[in-house]
């Protein structure tokens, strides 16, 4: 082995298969231009090569790749929502995620953890009852649990924390964790494959809209004519919209992140609580994780505050009451799109030929896969809405047919 890696050191010829081909010009035209080198726009990219044979494509990314939202969240996966459409929607994707390791020939590290959520009032109890029905009639594997069991399953937990004891608990097995910048890594490398173009650092400016089509895009780097455009940028979605005029009500608030020391294992599965706003997961690494709610203002910024902080922690010590004494390591923040209903903006747009992936809110990462898929076989259709993301159009709110999740999760709503 020694020998093997001194030859290897030192040979001028590495048998090594490179990621992403090196950085060229801008062509002056595409069949789609993606906006956004996250997840949801590499995933995109990656969907319609491989499987519709369109490779005409150029990415573009403002910063790098996996740079944004995606590098930023918590990679927690998961399909207990409240509502059919939402339902539906993440089950598909998470049946997605377990594949996608052996889709790229590229380890994502995905695990299926498992995600229980804590019910500290009777109200909670039956809107949890009612959410584990959905998930199960609809194939995901979800279901109540007593406080005995919920002993068994994380015996660290403090089931009394204040005044607010634990009644009971949402256990979804189906949820887990996967590497965020694994999982951009393994769509950009399959894309670029497939002679899909990545331009990291290029930032789009304007858009050229002739007779309510889309025609160009205007960049740092030069105008690109094109097909047809796909928004993916996560946070700063309605600023792009602004330059077209296209009007949603979208509002952007920072969502921040902790994380500690690492430790032993001792926490498999994701807990999280309704009534303390809080969620604490513990890392391949043995990093204890905080997450918790959005800041209460719109801010474009990904700045993390002292506030916000001591609120979290005090949530999680209450549930683990010996992580008092852990060592904070990382404070981080993104920039969440919410909606009015708490559900993604998906599909056509008041321009012809331009397509939007907005308002993710909190759920962007969990939604990658199927968000790509289902995206990919609208561009291919050449405007055919997938029946899976119909109920996400932009003129849902025009016609009063929200799609309502607010509470889906117990951190941010």
């Amino acid at each position: 082995m020694p020998f093997s890696l001194l030859k290897y050191g030192l040979s001028s010829e590495y048998p090594v298969e490179v990621d992403l081909p090196a950085p060229k010009e801008l062509k002056s035209s595409y069949d789609v231009v993606i906006i956004g080198a996250g997840g949801h726009g590499l995933a995109t990219a990656y969907y319609l090569s491989r499987y519709h044979g369109i490779s005409n494509i150029a990415v573009l990314e403002k910063g790098y790749l996996g740079g944004g939202n995606t590098a930023r969240n918590t990679a927690v996966i998961r399909s207990n929502y409240l509502t059919s459409e939402g339902v539906k929607f993440y089950i598909e994707s998470v049946r997605m995620f377990e594949n996608l390791s052996n889709e790229f020939d590229f380890n994502i590290m995905y695990s299926g953890r498992g995600q229980l959520t804590l019910a500290h009032t009777d109200a909670s109890v039956r809107a949890f009852r009612q959410r584990a029905e959905v998930n199960k009639h609809f194939g995901g594997r979800t279901e109540m649990i007593d406080r005995q069991q919920i002993r068994e399953l994380v015996p660290s937990l403090n089931l009394d924390p204040g005044h607010i004891p634990v009644l009971a608990g949402l256990w979804h097995i189906d949820g887990g964790t996967a590497r965020h910048d694994a999982v951009a890594w393994g769509y950009a490398k399959g894309a670029a494959k497939r002679g899909v173009e990545i331009h990291q650092l290029t930032e789009v400016q304007d858009f050229v809209v002739e007779a309510g089509r889309i025609r160009a895009v205007k960049t740092n780097r030069g105008t690109i004519q094109c097909g047809c455009v796909v928004q993916a940028v996560a946070g700063t979605s309605s600023l792009l919209m602004n330059k077209l005029n296209i009007k949603a009500p979208i509002h952007t608030y920072p969502l921040q992140a902790m994380v500690t020391q690492p430790f032993k294992p001792f926490l498999d599965p994701l807990v999280s609580s309704s009534a303390l706003h809080c969620y604490v997961q513990q890392t391949s690494r043995g990093e204890i994780v905080f997450g918790g709610g959005s800041d209460p203002y719109p801010l474009y910024n990904t700045r993390s505050t002292l506030d916000l902080k001591e609120s979290l922690l005090a949530s999680a010590v209450e549930m683990f009451p010996f992580m008092a004494n852990a060592k904070l390591m990382r404070q981080w923040a993104g920039i969440t799109d919410m909606t009015p209903d708490y559900s993604p903006i998906m599909g056509l747009s008041p321009i012809d030929g331009y397509y939007l992936d907005a308002g993710w809110g909190t759920w962007g990462f969990k939604a990658t896969p199927i968000c790509g898929k289902t995206m990919a076989e609208l561009v291919a259709s050449g405007g055919k809405v997938p029946e899976l993301i119909a109920p996400f159009g932009l003129d849902r709110f025009s016609r009063f047919q929200q799609v309502n999740e607010m509470g889906a999760t117990a951190a941010s709503h």
